[in-house]
């Protein structure tokens, strides 16, 4: 996946916290450390995030956004 984000965090899915617009995605990195992410439930679904999977936390100015590959 090519984006034009530099700040790109490989890690793992802690949880997924779906609520009724937004969904609270945590992701592990290598070293522990945690970082999480609201998200529109549409796109949490649409990724089909589950706890497990392998993502990419993309930090763009004040946003994190979540890629799957």
């Amino acid at each position: 996946m090519k984006m034009s984000a530099r700040n790109q965090l490989k890690g793992t899915v802690k949880s997924v916290k779906p609520g009724s617009v937004m969904a609270e995605i945590v992701v592990e990195l290598p070293d522990g450390q945690e970082i999480v992410s609201l998200i529109s439930l549409g796109s949490a679904q649409e990724l089909n995030l589950a706890t497990g999977d392998t993502v990419v936390a993309i930090i763009k100015s004040t946003d994190v956004m979540i890629g799957k590959e």
